[in-house]
């Protein structure tokens, strides 16, 4: 028996892309473990990637491709032939392609996070065909485009610093489900003493092992970020040579924060003057001690009406204190921008026809897109949608309109996949994709600093393809015929990021193949002296390039679209607030399948308080009905505190076709778009609860 360790990469839609080690006997994949030499994932994997060979080797997987024999959402195939079902896409796709080609649309995001398998020969070919473009926001546009305003850059602190913080903040985030390693360093710091502040409507893993949980109401984090702010300057909590040094806009920040007084703050956030007042002096103490104070905001803060806006102001608070100083203060959301990828060379924009209109489609309003027709002001209507590396039939808001959509027989539909998902029932051609083990990637991150390698462990199973290679045959069959279309995965690779970058100088990819992952070259404190990749260099407070977008270019608050403040008379006939975050043995829609990982989380939950419960004579166990105008879905009731009064919380985001209803809690959500970056509102929902018939 032959057996070696395969280094690998974690590909999925988490901050930690861990470092792995596959062990391969014979051909075959018999475990999968963390790098314990790699510095932050130190050996740990997540009980999801830890049973990854449980997902390579599912029965269920897809290993041949497919086309459609029954109804649209049936889940009714045929055995095909590859050359059979690049044929019938070319046959397709080709006279759109010449006579309309923004009738074709690609619909993707993070079911990898490769740059090789994720967005390089993909989008050379939808550019190439001149296709409609995907904005892809579905995750974290709104709030990296809040942190980029602010900070001009997505870069914040480095993990590995965060053991020697002395106060944490963890703001929308339960990184025990979706952070495991920065949650260790967490543990670390707290064994050395410091202070753990939690902030979310739901009092989660995370938060129940905090010293401190701040439960507002959902939408509200950006009014919390302003009364810190007003406390901060009235008790002079202030580092002033760091404000004067390196931000702008600091007497205009005064004068709006002085509006935002803890009572203010209170009565918007449903929490008390003396949580707010109390947080900030832990904060600001903090700071005028000289120790650090690190705020990790997680993608929850910005999935409401003014999700960008919070993000932003939070982004204020560590130039207010100067807790940028410290190498394990600041503040972190993404760390995306570290990485100088070479985006265009990946992807070959310039392969666009220049005679060509343009138009971008933005997958988070799916569901209403694709039921458009013909118009002047939208164009064509989509005849053609190509699915891979998602699942927008159980992800998208608004479920039952993208049921509806996907469900038309004049759209020529071919997905992507590993496995039969809720999509794949309505693609007319199925197409087997490989998994990570099988391929050849690079990634990027954004929870630390690594250039990370990807290395094939195994052959691809059955007749899997990875991404790469089934668009080099719809390429081939489209009669593409740039030299792009014929690069290697490891040619595609090799030219990942650009080596004139400072960060970037030592990059190699024959190099990181071999070691698996190389630190980029950052500073450990990176805006310890200023240098924010704003319009200014500074920190600012006073945005002149919101102004410029028609948006409140200081610190505001933005009202959730849907709440008993905002909107009363909604309220009255759907009183509770209703939030989805992931559930821990889930990732998005991904691992739903994975039955000892589904035996795990149970069966589709939904948490509501006692108070809330008892008013609805709701006891624990009961099967409930969670409906809006928009749809319905049913849950099991778990009577908690820990959904705070007012708030329902149903862990995401389960496979419809393995709920008991055939629904999930996307049912609910709306397809309305936060105030900047053109983000989705999943957490902006208001819904009643009843007990089933």
């Amino acid at each position: 028996m032959s057996s070696n360790i395969v280094r690998a990469v974690c590909p999925h839609d988490c901050p930690d892309t861990c470092a792995l080690h596959v062990t391969v006997e014979d051909g075959v994949a018999t475990a999968v473990k963390g790098d314990p030499e790699h510095p932050t994932t130190a050996g740990v994997l997540c009980t999801k990637v830890s049973r990854y060979t449980e997902r390579t080797y599912h029965p269920d997987r897809l290993l041949y491709p497919q086309k459609r024999i029954g109804k649209k959402g049936e889940g009714k195939f045929a055995r095909i032939s590859w050359d059979e079902a690049v044929a019938i896409i070319a046959g397709k796709l080709r006279p759109l392609a010449a006579s309309k080609p923004l009738a074709i649309l690609p619909y993707s995001y993070a079911g990898t996070m490769g740059l090789v398998q994720g967005e390089s020969m993909a989008q050379r070919f939808f550019h190439k065909l001149g296709a409609s473009f995907l904005d892809r926001t579905i995750c974290a546009t709104a709030g990296g485009t809040g942190y980029k305003y602010t900070l001009g850059t997505r870069m914040g602190t480095d993990i590995e610093q965060t053991q020697n913080a002395r106060l944490i903040v963890i703001w929308g985030g339960n990184p025990i489900a979706s952070n495991l390693h920065f949650w260790m360093r967490v543990q670390e710091a707290k064994r050395k003493g410091a202070r753990l502040i939690a902030i979310d409507p739901y009092r989660s893993l995370t938060a129940e092992k905090c010293h401190q949980h701040i439960a507002l109401l959902p939408g509200t984090d950006s009014a919390l970020a302003l009364g810190l702010m007003h406390v901060l300057i009235k008790e002079d909590l202030l580092d002033h040579v760091y404000i004067n040094d390196h931000t702008l806009g600091f007497e205009q920040l005064r004068e709006r924060a002085a509006e935002w007084t803890p009572e203010r703050v209170a009565a918007t956030c449903g929490i008390t003057a003396e949580e707010v007042m109390q947080l900030a002096r832990d904060y600001g103490e903090c700071g005028q001690r000289g120790e650090a104070s690190i705020i990790r905001m997680n993608y929850g803060v910005q999935r409401v009406h003014g999700g960008g806006m919070a993000v932003r102001n939070i982004c204020c608070l560590p130039a207010l204190t100067g807790a940028w100083r410290h190498a394990a203060g600041g503040a972190q959301l993404s760390l995306s921008d570290a990485f100088p990828k070479n985006t265009a060379v990946l992807q070959r924009p310039d392969l666009f026809p220049v005679d060509l209109p343009r138009r971008t489609i933005n997958m988070s309003t799916i569901g209403d897109d694709l039921l458009r027709e013909t118009s002047a002001d939208f164009g064509p209507k989509v005849e053609a949608v190509i699915v891979y590396n998602s699942n927008p039939v159980a992800v998208a808001p608004e479920s039952g309109k993208v049921m509806q959509a996907f469900a038309r027989e004049d759209l020529f539909t071919v997905v992507l996949e590993h496995f039969q998902t809720d999509t794949a029932d309505y693609a007319d051609i199925l197409l087997p994709a490989t998994t990570q083990l099988e391929h050849i990637d690079i990634h990027s991150t954004y929870g630390h600093l690594y250039m990370m390698a990807n290395n094939a462990a195994i052959a691809p199973l059955g007749e899997a393809k990875p991404n790469t290679e089934i668009f080099r045959l719809l390429a081939k069959a489209m009669n593409l015929t740039e030299d792009c279309f014929s690069e290697t995965d490891d040619e595609i690779a090799a030219q990942a990021f650009n080596k004139q970058h400072a960060h970037a100088v030592h990059f190699d990819w024959t190099s990181l193949k071999k070691t698996g992952w190389s630190k980029l070259k950052v500073p450990d404190a990176p805006f310890a002296n200023g240098g924010f990749g704003t319009p200014s260099g500074k920190c600012e407070f006073y945005s002149a390039s919101m102004a410029a977008a028609g948006l409140d270019p200081l610190p505001a608050y933005i009202a959730p679209y849907e709440s008993l403040a905002s909107n009363p008379e909604l309220a009255a006939r759907f009183p509770l607030a209703m939030i989805s975050p992931p559930a821990r043995n889930f990732l998005n829609s991904t691992f739903v399948n994975v039955q000892s990982l589904r035996d795990t989380e149970g069966q589709p939950h939904l948490d509501i308080h006692p108070q809330d419960a008892a008013q609805r004579q709701i006891a624990p166990g009961d099967r409930l009905r969670i409906f809006n105008d928009r749809g319905s879905f049913e849950a099991v009731a778990r009577v908690t505190d820990k959904a705070r009064p007012g708030l329902v919380v149903g862990l995401s985001i389960w496979w419809k076709k393995l709920a008991s209803d055939h629904k999930n809690a996307n049912e609910v959500t709306n397809q309305r778009l936060t105030d900047m970056g053109g983000g989705p509102t999943f957490y902006d929902t208001l819904v009643e609860v009843e007990k089933c018939a």
